[in-house]
């Protein structure tokens, strides 16, 4: 901007983006250590809690096996052991789904065969963190391809793994002796056994480029086949479901861009590296890209549709003139782009469509028979619930399985045949010890904004004899969570980790705010959604949720709130807004000093954020961003509600100085607040917490501990 304007940040010192600085360190340490004191008396909660997370979930178990060429796949986990091991069986003849008789041993296999092919307790040993990703069986299934992040911050080692002699081979960048080769998001195989494609990324953690590495084993030859040097785009390597396709999807919030390369490019003896595109980029058009019958299948809001439309052309570069409207049986477009339906994601069988979007705020299922053109939708008995298709490797299948669950449901896996969906088989069922559903109770409701028109719904779990206490005008402690950013939803889903604050009489509340997706794009785009120079309806929207319940469930002395990530912006913009709505506010990894860091595209990620929110180097989006970043409006002379800060050391996301500063900011603006304001630091782990289950339900009982001392629920009995 010229001239251009400051940004006060007197906490800036903070920042060390090698996270070696002595200084620093010892203040964050020193964070933990006041945390820690500020909690000393709830140590003995902790254990009680992390008990009740333990007793929740059964710890030797296994995953819903699904079919892959000769194989079953599955991972199992281990009473005691904190990560997951990755196991296949052999089919037996027949392609149905196969009988399981499993005595619930650690040392009995799900299946008869059983390989534990890789195990991650392995890969952890003498590491504080282990994320394993991208695990890819070879063509021929003697070899899988995974990769291993070992710090948190998100930079995947690659490895290849032989499954005849456990070979395990660390891959290392073509002419370097020392260098691993890291990748961040892809990893697939090629045509056969010799051929591995993969993503790089840049100085600011941006999967940019695309490689394809031949002779792995011996002499490894790596062709450059497409980068994108914008650093607006995200780019991502995928396979289509048949295996003919290698796709490179570059693609920012508002636009995308696809090209593809056979993966039978045997040409003349060599190979081709000429990626061709499916349909160059225009301005705020998205689309995304599945292959099937020699068509392409295209999802897009070409046309400046509100929603995804679904169509299709014959496969071949620079299609974007010939895509046309998927029709049913009727002429009828299956998915137009208009309001009240929208379209997520497809997957393309050799007989059907399976379409995975939303409708009336709630995740739906469609089914597109192929040659009878019927669309079908799957219905399930609750009012609000969460479901999506488990992972499908076979294009042949005749039948999907599909994961269910809900706020009071524990999740299940359902086979659902193709021909007839109303045909269903349950292949598992988690299993929740002590969990008894007919004492809970759920409700989908809605709530007028501030606007006067903008319905906001909220998902409501409670244990029935807290709400028959509402019902006889007590108040009750409420804990409100939400997120809304990214057109990304929070879904009405199932969490065992809920049932100690239920157990306690709390009513956990979801706000489906503005900014995420529960409505369709609409909800998140402008001019009505939670984006860009509208981004103020996603904490409006939380603040008149909270002001309902204070209204008519609880006090602001009763409720609590909770957001990660984008939701820590929300709660952070939140309690700006209304402190006095609040008694506790937990904020996790919060993304809270919006201007600062998206002003700074040195920082990982920041360049790509601002078609989310906006471009601070421009006049209108800085002056509006800074009505609302949470760092720069933090009130004073006012009591603010406690609040718990977390946050992680490597984290390339929302780095750990957010959270530190936003903390030191609070307790600056209000030193004589009664509510004490708190941060948690993980120093060997990144945005997404604890690797380690063990851990990660140690460090959620430190959380919820501080928010039930916070309520006076810490020596509350269990109902």
């Amino acid at each position: 901007m010229d001239p251009p304007l400051p940004v006060p940040d007197p906490y800036g010192w903070m920042r060390d983006d090698g996270r070696t600085d002595g200084g620093i360190l010892a203040h964050l340490e020193a964070e933990n250590e006041y945390s820690k004191t500020m909690t000393s008396h709830l140590v003995g909660l902790q254990d009680e809690l992390y008990r009740e997370f333990l007793s929740s979930i059964q710890e030797t178990d296994y995953t819903t096996p699904r079919p892959r060429g000769d194989y079953w796949y599955y991972t199992r986990t281990y009473e005691g052991s904190p990560y997951t091991a990755y196991c296949r069986a052999p089919k037996t003849i027949g392609d149905a789904y196969p009988v399981i008789d499993w005595d619930g041993t650690r040392e009995s296999p799900i299946l008869p065969g059983e390989v534990v092919y890789l195990d991650a307790n392995e890969l952890a040993v003498g590491k504080s963190y282990c994320s394993v990703g991208n695990v890819r069986p070879s063509p021929s299934t003697n070899l899988i391809a995974y990769a291993v992040d070992y710090s948190g911050d998100e930079k995947y080692e690659m490895h290849v793994r032989d499954m005849t002699t456990g070979t395990d081979v660390a891959l290392k960048e073509v002419g370097g002796e020392e260098e691993k080769l890291l990748e961040v998001d892809g990893l697939e195989w090629g045509k056969d056994d010799d051929t591995l494609y993969y993503t790089t990324m840049d100085e600011q953690h941006r999967p940019f480029r695309l490689y394809r590495r031949n002779n792995w084993k011996n002499d490894p030859i790596d062709a450059l086949l497409k980068e994108d040097p914008d650093d607006l785009f995200w780019c991502g390597l995928s396979k289509s479901l048949d295996e003919k396709y290698v796709f490179f999807e570059s693609a920012s919030k508002e636009t995308s861009e696809v090209w593809y390369l056979s993966t039978d490019d045997d040409e003349g003896g060599e190979e081709s590296t000429e990626m061709k595109c499916v349909a160059p980029r225009r301005d705020k058009v998205l689309y995304e890209v599945e292959h099937g019958g020699g068509r392409w299948y295209v999802w897009t809001n070409v046309g400046g549709s509100p929603n995804m439309k679904l169509m299709s052309s014959t496969a071949s570069p620079d299609s974007a003139n010939d895509w046309t409207l998927v029709v049913d049986a009727s002429g009828k477009p299956i998915f137009d782009g208009g309001l009240g339906r929208s379209l997520d994601s497809v997957t393309v069988l050799n007989t059907h469509i399976i379409a995975e979007g939303r409708e009336g705020g709630i995740p739906r299922i469609w089914t597109y028979d192929l040659d009878t053109r019927i669309v079908t939708r799957l219905e399930f008995d609750e009012s609000a619930y969460n479901v999506g298709l488990l992972s499908h490797y076979e294009a042949d299948a005749a039948s999907v399985a599909v994961s269910y669950d809900s706020m009071l449901t524990p999740p299940s896996s359902i086979d659902v045949a193709l021909d007839d969906v109303g045909k269903r088989a349950v292949l598992k069922t988690k299993v929740v010890p002590g969990y008894d559903r007919r004492e809970y109770g759920f409700v989908r409701t809605e709530v007028l904004g501030r606007d006067g028109k903008t319905m906001i719904p909220i998902s409501v779990v409670y244990r029935k004899e807290t709400m028959a206490r509402v019902e006889a005008g007590e108040r009750v402690p409420c804990h409100l969570y939400g997120y809304g950013s990214y057109g990304m939803c929070v879904e009405a889903d199932f969490r065992s980790t809920r049932l100690p604050l239920l157990d306690r009489g709390m009513i956990y509340v979801i706000a489906h705010v503005r900014g995420g997706g529960e409505m369709g794009r609409e909800w998140y785009e402008e001019p009505n959604g939670g984006k860009y120079l509208c981004k103020k309806n996603t904490f409006d929207d939380f603040v008149d949720v909270a002001r309902f319940l204070v209204e008519g469930w609880t006090t602001p002395d009763m409720l609590s709130c909770e957001g990660r990530s984008a939701g820590g912006l929300l709660i952070g913009a939140a309690i700006n807004q209304a402190p006095e709505l609040f008694r506790c506010a937990i904020l996790g990894v919060p993304f809270v000093d919006v201007v600062c860091t998206m002003t700074d595209s040195t920082i990982p990620l920041t360049s790509g954020e601002w078609v989310e929110w906006g471009n601070p180097n421009e006049e209108k989006y800085f002056r509006y961003m800074m009505e609302y970043s949470p760092m720069n409006n933090v009130q004073g002379g006012k009591v603010y509600p406690a609040c718990w800060l977390t946050g992680g050391l490597h984290d390339p996301r929302v780095a750990y100085w957010e959270p530190a500063k936003f903390a030191a900011t609070l307790r600056h603006a209000n030193p004589d607040n009664e509510h004490p304001i708190c941060m948690k630091l993980d120093l060997s782990a990144g945005h997404f917490s604890a690797s380690d289950r063990y851990k990660y339900y140690r460090e959620l009982a430190y959380d919820y501990s501080f928010l039930l001392d916070q309520l006076k629920l810490a020596k509350v009995a269990k109902m």
